[in-house]
């Protein structure tokens, strides 16, 4: 019930127009764009948050979450010269697993086509979210990871992708290693839910076809004890817990998201424990 009042509380001052005063920025223009509103850049202080009550607080990072996300899906998209109808179908993918309504879709695909717009100064939008959320880890490595599974849409991660996922990670403060290990759990979790889908029918296959990806899925490799595969989940688990995530600002609809990863992830915690008889 409280996570459904903040939902209904943060939309409803969006839709409303009044949000603007309390975002401001370069994200608060976007967002105003998308509604058709003119936000002000400037009327709030990114660093002028003391005074904020935690409930505002948490609903200005889920704005910024929601504005951040499909911009940068759009960005994301077009650096490669072209948006892909995979790509565009991720977008629409991630709209109906936050069931969006119809209001809230229109000012997603606006933002989307707003993030295609390459003159746009990624930097500020990146910026400005790094600091809304207020060193929430867990919410920013979520946030690349929808970026990842979107450059990831075509079956291919262009050159120009992976630099542009790159330069994101480091705005947001994750060092190479953190961003290869991101990336490598992104590659692994679309080859296993493709692979998944493909050998349902015959589980004779699905350890074989499955394992590396279920350790890249878990962050370690095949040489990882017992010890540290029980660890790695542990610490996954805990990264992508959903309740966690939006008590900490991720917009409540795209709960089904984090809950698809926390999926995935016990399916590979499983296929590994039964491998290895623990």
């Amino acid at each position: 019930m409280v996570h459904e009042a903040i939902l209904l509380s943060w939309w409803g001052k969006v839709f409303g127009g009044t949000f603007g005063f309390m975002l401001g920025g370069p994200l608060g223009a976007l967002l105003g764009a998308s509604l058709g509103h003119n936000f002000d850049r400037g009327i709030r202080r990114l660093d002028s948050i003391s005074g904020m009550r935690n409930t505002d607080q948490v609903e200005t990072i889920q704005s910024a979450f929601f504005t951040a996300t499909f911009f940068m899906m759009g960005h994301i998209s077009k650096v490669d010269g072209r948006v892909s109808q995979d790509e565009i179908q991720v977008a629409q993918h991630v709209m109906r697993q936050m069931n969006l309504n119809t209001e809230q879709k229109k000012v997603a695909i606006n933002l989307f086509e707003q993030g295609k717009n390459q003159d746009i100064q990624v930097d500020e939008v990146l910026d400005q979210f790094r600091k809304e959320c207020h060193r929430r880890r867990n919410l920013m490595q979520m946030f690349l990871e929808i970026l990842v599974m979107t450059a990831l849409a075509d079956g291919a991660l262009h050159k120009s992708e992976e630099k542009a996922l790159w330069e994101t990670a480091q705005t947001l403060g994750f060092s190479n290693s953190d961003f290869q290990h991101i990336l490598g759990r992104g590659q692994a979790q679309q080859h296993y839910q493709q692979n998944r889908r493909t050998h349902s029918s015959r589980s004779s296959d699905r350890g074989r076809l499955n394992l590396t990806d279920a350790y890249q899925l878990l962050g370690i490799t095949a040489s990882a004890s017992n010890q540290e595969v029980k660890k790695a989940y542990r610490r996954q688990m805990n990264q992508h817990h959903p309740d966690k995530l939006v008590s900490k600002g991720l917009p409540q609809e795209m709960m089904d998201i984090a809950n698809q990863k926390t999926q995935d992830i016990k399916a590979a915690y499983e296929l590994i424990k039964q491998t290895r008889n623990i």
